[in-house]
């Protein structure tokens, strides 16, 4: 078999589409890529219905590609790899991988070799018996630290769980498996690819999002891309996701209350120093709440203002919603179907 360049994310025609895409964003991970999909041959050998790996090279540094590549001429194995043209971050090579996926059913998971591919099967049974539109994988045993990565991970699970409404014991896990037609509603952006579940939640039920406790192991080969600075960055990303989920396609709401709330206080303190002006004859003149009374006002016309511009960007945004967050330099794929 021969490898096929393709030099876009187009589906190749006269393939049949598999049952079930197995997406796996890798970065940097030249001593884990061999060992990651002789992994997944073997844990989906027994897998009744047809199958395709979709690796995402997100800029490697080192070998990774090459290795990968050796690949695709492999027996059995329906592999393509897409390799961005830098590195643009985990959310941005899980949403190329998804975008490129072919199957009914996705699953991704990382490619560091802690998420273990013999759970995928179980878990899409999981899936379709509970009816579920997305299932996620629940490191109950976690390998990993317990100041640096552990504690920090469940405060953030805590967090997100109170402000999105979606009750999950494990949001960072990336081994989870969707329905292609929902996951592919949903844009990824940013940073988002831990919350994942929330943005799902905004296009079905939440009562369709379960999970499932999975394998964990301890990374074998190289360095965690993460680090205790990742804990501040899911707070910034924590607030974006409650403003998106509530405010997205209705930001003028948001900006516009605080414009009306601050405009309220605005009018009781001037009205208040009218008062005293006219009818006490009070000197107003240098006192500092007429100041806070004027900076008010103007905080208010300002936040409605940008209300107003935040409503007729929501609709631009909604116009160019096609648009990637990554550019694909080369589509690599093998004559397998």
């Amino acid at each position: 078999m021969s490898a096929v360049i393709e030099t876009g994310l187009e589906t190749v025609p006269g393939i049949e589409a598999p049952e079930l895409s197995l997406v796996v964003p890798i970065f940097n991970e030249e001593e884990s890529v061999g060992p990651l999909i002789e992994r997944v041959m073997d844990a989906m050998a027994a897998y009744p219905g047809a199958w395709e790996l979709v690796l995402v090279d997100d800029g490697s540094a080192d070998r990774t590609l090459l290795t990968a590549r050796g690949y695709l001429s492999r027996p059995g194995l329906d592999l393509k790899i897409v390799e961005l043209q830098r590195n643009f971050g985990q959310t941005a090579a899980m949403q190329a991988g998804i975008d490129t996926a072919r199957g009914r059913l996705i699953a991704t998971l990382d490619g560091d070799l802690q998420n273990d591919p013999k759970d995928i099967p179980t878990m899409v049974q999981a899936l379709e018996e509970r009816e579920l539109d997305l299932l996620v994988g629940w490191r109950k045993n976690r390998k990993d630290g317990l100041v640096l990565r552990k504690i920090p991970s469940w405060c953030a699970n805590y967090l997100i769980g109170r402000i999105t409404g979606v009750k999950l014991h494990d949001y960072g896990c990336s081994l989870k498996i969707y329905r292609a037609s929902v996951i592919k509603q949903v844009k990824l952006m940013g940073e988002m690819h831990r919350f994942i579940p929330a943005w799902v939640a905004s296009v079905v039920p939440s009562s369709r999002i379960g999970e499932m406790e999975v394998t964990h192991h301890a990374r074998q080969h190289g360095t965690s891309k993460y680090g205790i600075s990742r804990t501040f960055r899911v707070i910034l990303d924590l607030l974006s996701v409650m403003f998106f989920m509530r405010y997205k396609a209705r930001p003028g709401h948001f900006f516009g209350s605080l414009g009306l709330g601050t405009g309220f206080l605005s009018a009781l303190i001037l009205a208040w120093l009218f008062i005293e002006k006219v009818i006490f004859g009070e000197d107003i003149g240098g006192r500092p709440l007429l100041i806070l009374g004027f900076m008010l006002f103007l905080s208010s016309v300002q936040l409605i203002t940008t209300g107003i511009l935040a409503e007729m960007i929501a609709r631009t945004y909604y116009r160019d919603d096609a648009q990637p967050n990554y550019i694909v330099r080369t589509v690599f794929r093998n004559g397998s179907a």
